[in-house]
């Protein structure tokens, strides 16, 4: 596993548009006071052409200006890190213009992004060998004041940590809109794990650790790219069997029926060969019920024959705060029903 050389003071953050750009509100104006932000901090910026664009269809350009606006970005030496400027719908249009030999020959780079961003986050992992960062993506550097997750992103693309740790509250319902795009977190929900074991829902008393590769992103996308020529997934797992993987995820537009079919889909796809055990984020859909199907039975009934720990509703994904997930390497997980901590090492 290739891991990247970690941002230093006064060094170079690059902001590129893979999927969508910060060309409407309230994306625009955190954006640029994220940039305030980050210039206040003694950092140099790089923008890349479409941040600002939103002339694509479910990205900010056309498929073939964000392909090649990554690669130049990613392959440059212009920036030493790279953040994305958000998620969006259409990002896996993008890769048939990335040129990913390009890439594998570069000199590893972190990028970070989210949902959309798995679309990279996975394929620079899993075809490239190469660590990225499942975290915030740039206009959430834009809140005033910043929230304990966007210091351990930052944290760890500056090398101060490889651990991090889950949140109190979450946040249900924002109140970040037009008019208030700096606002910080509407944290209004008291964050409870559910841990499945082989014995059942773990006791509130007792605790769990596991470990393993960490390798996952958003559902949506991850069920897209399952079967076509960027499924490497197979010869990842053969590389690091003696590891075994720890699997995130988490999920965006899956209602718990689709979050069902994701879970099988990759399970049938023999994705989950060597799996040591699951953290699942909270979903968008969180609290939903359809034909007696909630999002605990969604993902724990398809995968119970693995007989390796499921951590639910961490903090991870679409619904905030979520703890900066480094995709690629080595992590051992502790978590009981109120607390998690995440112990990642770079090997």
């Amino acid at each position: 596993m290739r891991y990247p050389d970690f941002l230093q003071p006064n060094g170079t953050i690059g902001f590129i548009a893979p999927s969508f750009g910060c060309n409407i509100e309230p994306y625009k104006t955190a954006f640029d006071h994220a940039q305030q932000t980050f210039l206040a901090q003694g950092y140099q910026l790089q923008l890349g052409p479409n941040c600002y664009e939103g002339r694509g269809i479910g990205i900010s350009n056309t498929p073939a200006s964000c392909g090649r606006e990554f690669t130049d970005a990613y392959c440059g030496g212009e920036s030493d890190i790279l953040l994305s400027c958000g998620g969006g719908e259409l990002m896996c249009e993008i890769l048939d213009h990335v040129d990913w030999e390009r890439v594998k020959a570069a000199d590893p780079k972190w990028f970070m992004g989210y949902s959309d961003n798995t679309n990279l986050t996975f394929l620079l992992t899993t075809m490239c060998d190469t660590a990225s960062v499942y975290g915030p993506c740039a206009p959430a550097f834009g809140m005033e004041p910043w929230y304990r997750n966007l210091t351990d992103a930052m944290d760890v693309l500056t090398g101060q940590t490889q651990q991090v740790r889950g949140y109190e509250l979450w946040e249900k319902e924002s109140l970040k809109d037009e008019e208030h795009p700096t606002v910080p977190y509407h944290l209004t929900e008291k964050k409870q794990l559910h841990i499945f074991t082989r014995e059942g829902e773990l006791p509130k008393e007792k605790s769990v650790t596991v470990s393993g590769r960490l390798i996952g992103g958003c559902m949506d996308c991850l069920v897209n790219l399952l079967g076509t020529n960027y499924d490497h997934v197979t010869e990842f797992q053969a590389r690091y069997r003696e590891d075994g993987f720890l699997w995130f995820l988490e999920s965006c537009d899956l209602n718990v029926m689709a979050i069902r079919r994701a879970m099988w889909q990759m399970e049938h796809a023999g994705w989950f060969e060597a799996v040591k055990g699951f953290v699942i984020g909270r979903p968008l859909c969180f609290g939903q019920e359809m034909m007696g199907m909630d999002q605990y039975k969604a993902v724990c009934d398809s995968i119970a024959h693995h007989n390796v720990p499921v951590i639910m509703d961490a903090d991870l994904g679409h619904l905030p705060p979520a703890m900066p997930f480094v995709c690629g390497s080595m992590a051992e997980i502790t978590a009981d029903r109120n607390r998690i901590c995440v112990n990642m090492k770079f090997q």
